[in-house]
């Protein structure tokens, strides 16, 4: 598996709008503009920080993946994302390796990106999405 880099650091927020204008207004970030996946039950806002960007993500609604985790963690850093070069492949890789994933296939992610996540029992902790673009 090839990690080309940290694609994004998706952050669970109540609501898109006060956490946007902490972002751009204080920190001088700038959007470039929302997207609402209806497969996540989430709004996502990206904001490009280099070769990176920084994804607010806001529930659409109470049983979506977003919303369960702000009731039982609050807002704050939800998951770490990691372009790779060839999804399907690195999935093949992780599982063999025994690695556990929520998703044994690619879905489809904000802005058309192959996406799929590893199960945190099996990264320390962390929620870790990679993906395709």
């Amino acid at each position: 598996m090839k990690i080309k880099k940290i694609d994004h650091i998706g952050i669970a927020v109540k609501s898109c709008a006060p956490a946007l204008k902490f972002y751009e207004d204080i920190l001088g970030m700038k959007s470039v503009g929302s997207e609402t996946v209806e497969e996540q039950k989430a709004t996502t806002v990206f904001m490009p920080i280099g070769d990176s960007e920084l994804e607010l993500l806001e529930s659409t609604s109470p049983e979506g993946a977003i919303a369960r985790f702000i009731e039982k963690r609050g807002e704050g850093i939800q998951h770490i994302c990691f372009q790779v070069e060839n999804i399907e492949e690195a999935l093949l890789e992780l599982k063999e390796k025994g690695v556990k994933l929520i998703d044994e296939t690619p879905r489809r992610g904000a802005g058309g990106a192959k996406i799929a996540f590893l199960h945190p029992k099996s990264t320390y902790g962390v929620l870790i999405e990679i993906s395709e673009r």
